[in-house]
């Protein structure tokens, strides 16, 4: 077991606690999903998503410039000894000590980016590709922190890993609609607005009529395909993650049966699942994630550059 030693010095005790403070106000989800891991694997994980987090909140400033986001591409690339943003110091040891491929690192701060630039997306393809680079790359980064399957390989888990991204960013982009539109932006691509006869102006009017229902309704199928074909990779996975990242996955898919109860007002409400229902429906998901079926043939990855 690969050992996070710094996180015993005071310094990085601090830290730590700073970025489990994060991970409970942001995502209680993920939060609850990673107790299910072993100790260093469950420090380590949440320092790469406090990491996400923070390279995320960087553009959802009024004033964010794409300076800021090469500011922090280059803090990002300090030693360990230079680090002192608490985020940083912990990810820089994590990374070094888990050696995880730094292309997904960069590629994930390519994709905050895209929000500087981009309030629509004209296409499905278009929404993939920034879905890979800010959720996929989430993915492929944990790998080697929580482990592989002792017959496994990264080239096993990598199209699994890339697919469950995508559902994962889908679920995000259905649930928070309204809150996206705050910041001028819709992620719904434009071909899929006039495939159900809406367009922008609708979406921003808020209007929640048969159309939109429809058009959240296969959104939300085209996020369950998704999920059904990436969870068997769960199976590449060492045996002391599966749990958590079926839990993490599973629980993030309930988002989906929560929207179609608000019968898709996502405007006024922001779908999640309470404390209690996580814990209900926990048993049940770890029978799911025991009895995942055995990958056969390897998804189709989204995009052909990867």
């Amino acid at each position: 077991m690969k050992m996070l030693t710094k996180f015993t010095t005071t310094e990085f005790r601090v830290a730590k606690k700073e970025v489990e403070k994060v991970i409970r106000r942001h995502s209680k989800t993920f939060f609850f999903a990673t107790g299910l891991l072993p100790v260093q694997s469950r420090q380590a994980i949440r320092a790469l998503y406090a990491f996400c987090r923070a390279t995320d909140d960087l553009v959802d400033r009024t004033e964010a410039t794409t300076q800021d986001v090469e500011n922090w591409r280059a803090k990002t690339d300090l030693p360990l000894s230079q680090q002192t943003d608490p985020n940083l110091l912990l990810w820089t040891q994590v990374r070094q000590c888990y050696r995880v491929n730094r292309r997904y690192e960069n590629e994930l701060i390519d994709g905050v980016s895209f929000d500087l630039t981009r309030k629509t997306y004209a296409t499905w393809d278009a929404l993939v590709q920034y879905c890979y680079h800010v959720a996929s790359t989430v993915g492929l980064l944990s790998i080697p922190i929580v482990g592989l399957a002792p017959s496994a390989t990264m080239s096993d888990a990598l199209p699994y890993a890339v697919n469950l991204g995508i559902a994962l960013q889908l679920t995000n982009i259905l649930r928070d609609v309204g809150e996206d539109l705050q910041r001028d932006r819709i992620y719904l691509p434009l071909e899929d607005l006039r495939s159900f006869d809406l367009t922008p102006t609708d979406i921003r009017k808020q209007l929640v009529d048969d159309r939109f229902r429809a058009l959240m309704r296969f959104q939300i199928k085209r996020a369950e395909y998704l999920y059904e074909i990436s969870l068997p990779g769960i199976r590449y996975l060492a045996s002391s993650a599966r749990q958590a990242v079926g839990v993490a996955a599973l629980l993030y898919r309930a988002i989906l049966d929560e929207i179609v109860k608000l019968d898709f007002d996502v405007f006024k409400h922001r779908a999640h699942t309470t404390f209690w229902q996580k814990v209900s429906m926990l048993p049940g998901i770890l029978r799911q994630v025991r009895n995942m079926p055995m990958p056969g043939e390897p998804p189709v990855i989204p995009l052909s550059y990867i």
